[in-house]
């Protein structure tokens, strides 16, 4: 299945399938969020008008791409989930994952700028990560069955204002849910093109320059299992968003670290599932 995109031509969102640099409408407006409710049947519709790429399309360059779904229900992230990026924070790894909260508000698009206040932050960085759309809902699943209920994936771009979030007595939520600091896309790739979560490449470059680059099998908590973890109490509803964690590399953990500043243009890729860019404002 082609990448699923939420896009605009005239400045009202759509549904759409993007392949070989054209995006295809697959009808109707508003985010993807009504395919993903529609579970499987929906599913087996698009299916087959991707494959008869049957309805208007477009050039990628003549359309903007949206967030694929504006506001999701919830956004989780999952802190410290690579060996290598606790050893930078100078932290043990944990026991079980470590859950914190983004705002949907802190959603953005995957080509929008990344905008922050100076008067509200200084210290801005980057996490590229993996990140899982549920497609059904999710509670007390084991893990055995938990990639069931996931829809699809998509590149994150954890963006963490490390100044608030590292602020005694730490304000972890506020740091990460910044309007805007939550870029992702460029679409949703569903479970049928990626089967197996644990084996995809992901880097992150800053103007160009590689900054980080690992695989998802060196998470310590893999998608199953946080999926099987976080709904042991939790509800999973279609649509939330699992931030699946960073590895190493990110601007705090440089000696002395090295954060973002006005005019960066910030990239992050996950392994057949696409680029984000994203341009970074600082406002004063």
């Amino acid at each position: 299945m082609a990448n699923l995109v939420t896009f605009s031509i005239d400045g009202t969102p759509r549904p759409g399938a993007l392949k070989d640099g054209r995006v295809l409408e697959l009808g109707g407006e508003g985010d993807l969020m009504a395919i993903i409710e529609g579970g499987s049947r929906a599913l087996d519709s698009i299916r087959a008008k991707i494959a008869a790429w049957d309805g208007p399309d477009h050039a990628l360059d003549a359309v903007t791409l949206c967030a694929p779904v504006a506001r999701p229900a919830k956004i989780i992230g999952i802190g410290l989930n690579y060996i290598d990026h606790c050893r930078e924070a100078g932290l043990d790894v944990p026991k079980f994952p470590v859950v914190f909260t983004k705002y949907s508000t802190s959603v953005s698009g995957p080509y929008d700028d990344v905008v922050w206040h100076t008067n509200v932050c200084q210290e801005v960085d980057y996490e590229v990560e993996l990140g899982v759309v549920i497609g059904k809902p999710a509670f007390q699943v084991d893990e055995q069955s938990a990639l069931d209920y996931v829809f699809g994936y998509t590149t994150v771009n954890d963006v963490s204002a490390r100044d608030l979030q590292l602020r005694p007595p730490g304000q972890w939520d506020l740091g990460k849910s910044l309007d805007t600091f939550c870029p992702y896309g460029p679409g949703i790739v569903t479970t049928d093109d990626i089967p197996d979560p644990q084996i995809l490449d992901l880097n992150l470059r800053v103007n160009g320059e590689e900054k980080q680059r690992s695989n998802t099998s060196n998470m310590v908590f893999g998608v199953a299992n946080l999926i099987a973890f976080l709904s042991q109490g939790i509800t999973l509803l279609p649509g939330d968003l699992i931030a699946t964690g960073t590895p190493f590399g990110v601007g705090l953990g440089m000696k002395p670290p090295v954060y973002l500043k006005d005019g960066d243009v910030c990239e992050a890729e996950v392994q057949g599932i696409g680029i984000i860019r994203n341009r970074i404002r600082a406002v004063h």
